[in-house]
């Protein structure tokens, strides 16, 4: 059985999850479902970074300790599989043995690429790296608009500057494959421009003594992010159980946020390669969720709770949404006013409309033996759906989630077009009563192939219109929104 193993990146947890990662793993979510329908054995991982300067910082804030501060969130973050209907198969977070375990492992295997020295250098706490003068943009961060910190201290220091040329052509061939092509163009231009070699810990007290040991050296802690990206090895054994490793490892996928492209399809790689690690196969980059045009920020009060979405509208609009409204590899901006109105176009008049009119007239004429029809005579009807599960899953591979969503609707509106010019509700005659019959075969098959197409995407919505192909008890999808 072919094997698919994906992830999301690893979110902070100084604060509860927001919208912005509601899409990454809803997005991962529908990769994880569309490659268990093809058949594959697939291994979805998801879970929290833990051992951060802004964790430190967020639960001194509150007068908590960091523990209780991390606990409690990571339960949050946890909480979206119900939340979202997510389907992922484990949940690592980076306080758990196991994960320490690996990167005290990493570390050690990576030791002749590791050096110590002082350093003073701007570390920025939010995206925990160090930046230097010319990346800031008015001396500010350019991904968090905050002035960094000024630091200076004895660190553990890796080698990244070794890898500069193996980088280059492993990026180049698609050794790794980035997408999209401008997040690849991005990662050239950032190896081209010199590698330096990079700060991978920092010191205890720096830190409060909150994170995982540097082996052999108490006094220092792995730097955030040599730590969290470990965990998409150790979550499959790397640490502990070999043949669980060999398995599954290399990742098929790392699904990220364009501000961290660097960490995984740079310093990632590199440390892989001083470990002799198989690479991960592909990166794929989405853009950020913004609301009402502004990057989500809890200093702007702009943050889009998914809990509280998914209350107010349930769990497979918000879904839609996401997948349909937002480009895959491109921000995309969130308000009210767009998600109500795109529920109330595609979901309440488009698929839900669509449903109920046939469900209605299979009742009416009494066509629930159409459950056992597997194919249709009509050509138009068979050629109009096997050129949408074409597109549908050329699009899904280019992990253009939005297209795919829109080659059924394209095959929705058709069926629409299709009732209005059969009119099937007009009974004038015994004829006309089979041909009648004969058109609503058409398109309760035709509902099997959206529920099908519709299952790594909205699965409970599929599978409620499978069961109202099954036995015509009409049931509103979606209420239209007042």
């Amino acid at each position: 059985m072919k094997k698919f193993y994906l992830s999301t990146a690893l979110p902070y947890v100084n604060e509860s999850p927001h919208a912005g990662f509601a899409l990454e793993i809803i997005q991962a979510d529908v990769m994880a479902r569309y490659h268990r329908l093809l058949g594959e054995d697939v291994f979805f991982l998801t879970g929290t970074d833990e051992n951060s300067l802004k964790n430190v910082q967020a639960a001194r804030k509150e007068g908590i300790p960091v523990k209780k501060l991390v606990d409690r969130n990571a339960k949050k973050f946890y909480e979206l599989k119900k939340a979202l209907n997510l389907s992922f198969d484990d949940f690592i977070r980076t306080t758990e043995k196991r994960h320490i375990k690996g990167a005290q492992k990493l570390w050690l295997a990576c030791k002749k690429d590791i050096f110590k020295k002082k350093y003073k250098g701007l570390y920025c706490v939010g995206c925990e790296e160090f930046y230097k003068e010319s990346e800031l943009v008015n001396g500010l961060c350019p991904e968090h608009k905050t002035r960094p910190d000024l630091v200076e201290e004895e660190n553990y220091f890796f080698k990244l500057s070794k890898y500069q040329n193996q980088l280059k052509k492993i990026i180049e061939k698609d050794e790794i494959k980035i997408i999209p092509q401008s997040r690849k163009n991005e990662v050239l231009s950032f190896i081209n421009s010199g590698l330096e070699d990079i700060c991978i810990s920092r010191s205890a007290e720096r830190g409060r003594g909150w994170g995982i040991p540097v082996p052999e050296d108490p006094s220092q802690i792995l730097w955030t992010w040599y730590d969290a990206l470990s965990n998409y090895i150790n979550a499959v054994g790397y640490s502990d159980n070999p043949k669980q490793f060999k398995k599954w490892w290399p990742a098929y996928l790392h699904i990220i946020g364009k501000g961290i492209l660097r960490f995984h399809a740079v310093y990632w790689p590199a440390i892989l390669l001083s470990a002799e690690l198989s690479l991960p196969k592909t990166i794929f980059v989405h853009g950020y969720l913004t609301s009402a045009g502004q990057k989500m920020s809890k200093s702007l009060g702009n943050i889009i709770d998914p809990f509280e979405l998914v209350k107010k509208y349930g769990t497979e609009p918000v879904r839609y949404f996401l997948l349909r409204e937002i480009p895959p590899t491109e921000d995309g901006d969130f308000t009210y006013e767009k998600f109500e109105q795109r529920y109330n176009a595609d979901l309440a008049s488009g698929l839900g409309n669509l449903v109920a009119r046939v469900i209605a007239m299979a009742e009416k004429l009494k066509a629930q033996n159409a459950k056992r029809k597997t194919t249709t005579q009509n050509l138009k009807f068979k050629k109009e759906i096997d050129k949408t599960w074409e597109e549908y899953k050329k699009a899904l591979e280019e992990f253009k989630f939005n297209e795919a969503l829109g080659s059924i609707w394209k095959l929705i509106s058709f069926c629409d077009c299709y009732i209005d010019k059969e009119r099937p509700w007009e009974l004038k005659n015994q004829e006309s009563r089979i041909k009648n019959q004969e058109v609503i075969y058409n398109l309760l098959f035709v509902l099997t192939n959206i529920a099908e197409m519709l299952k790594p995407f909205l699965p409970e919505t599929a599978g409620r219109i499978l069961r109202q192909t099954r036995t015509t008890i009409n049931k509103p999808l979606f209420p239209r929104l007042k």
